[in-house]
C-alpha cells in the first residue's frame, strides 16, 4: 500500500503528499524510499521544477515509526535504504518545498531542516521529543538544527523536547511565513508556482551555491567563474530581452 500520494497540481510542480493519516504521517522506511524515489525520478524529469512536501491537517510528520525500532542491534537509523533515502532528500537538485500543517516532530522536524523553504501553517508545531525515551535525533538533526536556528536554541529543543509554535518557528528561521491553517498548501503551491516560472538552471545554481556555504570554506566556494556560466545560456538572453520588451519571460532551461 502506497505511503504516498504524488500530483501534479501546477505547471512544472510536484506535490507529494504523505499519506499515512493513522500513523500522524511516521516516517516509516516505506515512506522514506517511495518519497526519494518520487524525488528521483522529479530530478530526472525536465518538466519538474519544484516539489513541494506535505502531509495533512494532523500532522507534516510525528517522526520516525517508533514501530520499527528494534530492541536491540543496528538502530533503524543506521539502515541502509534509510540512509540511501535520507541521501537522496538532501542532494535533490530542484527548489524543495515544505507546507506544514499540525506536528512536524523527529525526523518530520529533520525533514523540514533539508527543505529550502517552510511555510507553517499557523497551527503548526516544531519538535524534537527523541530525548524524552532516552534518544536523540539520529537523522541529522543533531549537525542541521544548529546551523538553522543556532547553537542555543538547538540544545534547548533537543535537550527538553519541548515544542515550538508556528510563530516561534519562523522568528527563528525553521519557516518563512505563517499563514492560516486551511491556506497552507495552496499559499506553498502559490510560492511553487512563481519559482518554477524563473530559470530552472539559474535556480538550480542558486541552490546548489547557497547550500556550498555549508559544506566549503568562504574561499573556496566564491566559485566565481560558474556563475559567470548563467551569462552564456538561452534563459539569461531571454530575461534581459523580456526585460527589454516589458514582457513575462519564458525560461525553457536551456
Amino acid at each position: 500500500m502506497a505511503t504516498i500520494a504524488v500530483s501534479r497540481p501546477a505547471p512544472h510542480v510536484c506535490l507529494i503528499r504523505f499519506d499515512r493519516p493513522r500513523a500522524r504521517n511516521a516516517l516509516s522506511r516505506e515512506l522514506l524510499v517511495e518519497t526519494a524515489a518520487e524525488l528521483d525520478r522529479a530530478a530526472a524529469d525536465p518538466e519538474v521544477r519544484c516539489v513541494v512536501l506535505t502531509g495533512d491537517d494532523a500532522a507534516f510528520s510525528a517522526g520516525a515509526d517508533i514501530k520499527e525500532m528494534p530492541d536491540g542491534g543496528i538502530p533503524m537509523w543506521g539502515q541502509a535504504d534509510r540512509l540511501r533515502a535520507w541521501k537522496t532528500i538532501e542532494r535533490f537538485p530542484k527548489p524543495l518545498l515544505a507546507a506544514v500543517d499540525g506536528y512536524a516532530l523527529g525526523g518530520g522536524c529533520e525533514l523540514t531542516t533539508l527543505c529550502d523553504i517552510v511555510i507553517a501553517g499557523d497551527g503548526a508545531r516544531f519538535g524534537f521529543p527523541e530525548v524524552r525515551i532516552a534518544a536523540f535525533p539520529g537523522d541529522g538533526g543533531t549537525q542541521r538544527l544548529p546551523r538553522v536556528v543556532g547553537k542555543t536554541r538547538a540544545m534547548w529543543m533537543m535537550m527538553t523536547g519541548e515544542m515550538i509554535d508556528a510563530q516561534t518557528a519562523c522568528a527563528w528561521g525553521l519557516a518563512i511565513a505563517v499563514v492560516p491553517a486551511a491556506e497552507t498548501v495552496a499559499r506553498t503551491l502559490d510560492l511553487a508556482g512563481r519559482i518554477a516560472a524563473m530559470s530552472p538552471i539559474a535556480v538550480a545554481m542558486i541552490k546548489e551555491e547557497v547550500l556550498m556555504t555549508y559544506q566549503k570554506p568562504l574561499d573556496e566556494s566564491l566559485s566565481l567563474e560558474r556563475k559567470l556560466l548563467l551569462w552564456q545560456t538561452e534563459d539569461h538572453d531571454e530575461g534581459i530581452a523580456a526585460f527589454v520588451e516589458k514582457r513575462p519571460p519564458v525560461f525553457k532551461g536551456r
